[in-house]
């Protein structure tokens, strides 16, 4: 299980590298004082390209913790089979989609689609966990 999760790390990092590279370009063109994105309203001054990243990178941060702490859990416990391996790339996979989606668009009927897909595969997997680990 520790392959996809550092697969999901990876992807973070790359989408951070991302933001700042949306992000300062934009500040530098539109001559914002950097100090003004304190407040997160002025965030809305920045181009769409450099918002989606940035709030992709947000979200990678929610959701993502819950598949971090279960992948570990299933490790530790000695549940980790093929199954799990496969499930945990899917969930990757389709964070990643997410994140182009949003970058890329922001189409939000299909980002959704693919959110609640991502969703349903992190309670499967803990659903398949707790009956595992509690034997029912």
């Amino acid at each position: 299980m520790i392959e996809p999760v550092l697969g999901l790390i990876v992807w973070s990092l790359v989408v951070l590298v991302w933001l700042y590279a949306r992000r300062i370009p934009a500040i530098i063109k539109l001559r914002l004082n950097p100090q003004l994105l304190a407040d997160k309203r002025n965030f809305r001054k920045l181009p769409a390209s450099a918002q989606n990243v940035a709030e992709n990178y947000n979200h990678l941060m929610e959701q993502p913790t819950l598949f971090y702490a279960l992948c570990l859990a299933i490790h530790l416990s000695g549940y980790a089979d093929r199954l799990f391996l496969v499930l945990g790339w899917i969930y990757v996979g389709l964070r990643v989609a997410h994140t182009l989606i949003q970058a890329f668009g922001n189409k939000i009927v299909l980002r959704s689609f693919i959110f609640a897909s991502s969703s349903g595969i992190l309670i499967y997997m803990t659903a398949r966990t707790v009956r595992l680990v509690f034997d029912f």
